[in-house]
């Protein structure tokens, strides 16, 4: 292991964080226009392809640019198994201005806000847009599908609030593998965010109500008492 391969590769990371949280933004917002607006004039429809190819280009060639700077490269792919989904799958890529916004809020070391705001504050985000691209490919796969039924943007919303957050209408479903995937993918982020807010809230209320000097974890009474 050689301490210049880590320290080249802190250094990309370091330099790269907020030129990608800035791609990602330009990938989302290209492809949402494109998804969005459908009757785009064909010279600008191609600019905005051509822009999140290139865009969607950079992210691969960070990633492998820290792959081959690591200096385990098989063991860095492993552990980071996550960057490549993310890379093959780059309406993730929102994910990483979550990077950025975690950085800023621990940029002293004392973190201005509890625990538990930061994680309801990343689950917030996190579902917002994560939530944003899964209805934008939602609709884009499904509005012209014979037999959909989520024809409109406004449907593919509501359909994702209703999802997202378990509550399972079933007044509009995907008709398409490709939105069922998607489907399955929304349910799950539902459960584990809404996990994490309600558990963080909740610990939240319990140190806000708890008083002073009161501990957590005091045994109850004996058995018999």
């Amino acid at each position: 292991m050689s301490m210049d391969d880590e320290r080249r590769l802190r250094e990309w990371e370091r330099w790269g964080s907020v030129p990608l949280s800035i791609g990602s933004l330009v990938f989302l917002v290209t492809y949402a226009v494109r998804v969005l607006v459908p009757d785009l004039p064909p010279d600008w429809s191609d600019l905005l392809l051509l822009i999140t190819v290139v865009t969607w280009g950079f992210f691969v060639l960070d990633y492998l640019v820290r792959v081959a700077v690591a200096p385990h490269r098989w063991t860095y792919v492993r552990r980071r198994w996550l960057d490549l989904v993310v890379v093959i799958l780059p309406l993730l890529r929102p994910l990483r201005m979550l990077q950025l916004y975690g950085q800023m809020l621990n940029r002293h070391q004392q973190p201005r806000l509890s625990l538990e705001a930061r994680v309801m504050s990343y689950a917030g985000l996190s579902a917002l847009l994560l939530g944003f691209a899964a209805s934008l490919q939602v609709y884009a796969y499904e509005r012209y599908t014979p037999g959909a039924e989520i024809r409109t943007y406004g449907q593919s919303v509501w359909w994702l609030c209703s999802t997202i957050t378990t509550t399972g209408y079933g007044d509009l479903v995907p008709v398409t593998v490709r939105g069922r995937v998607i489907a399955v993918g929304v349910m799950f982020l539902g459960v584990v965010l809404i996990g994490a807010v309600v558990g963080s809230f909740s610990s939240w209320l319990v140190k806000s109500f708890r008083r002073p000097g009161e501990r957590s974890d005091v045994p109850g009474p004996p058995e018999g008492e």
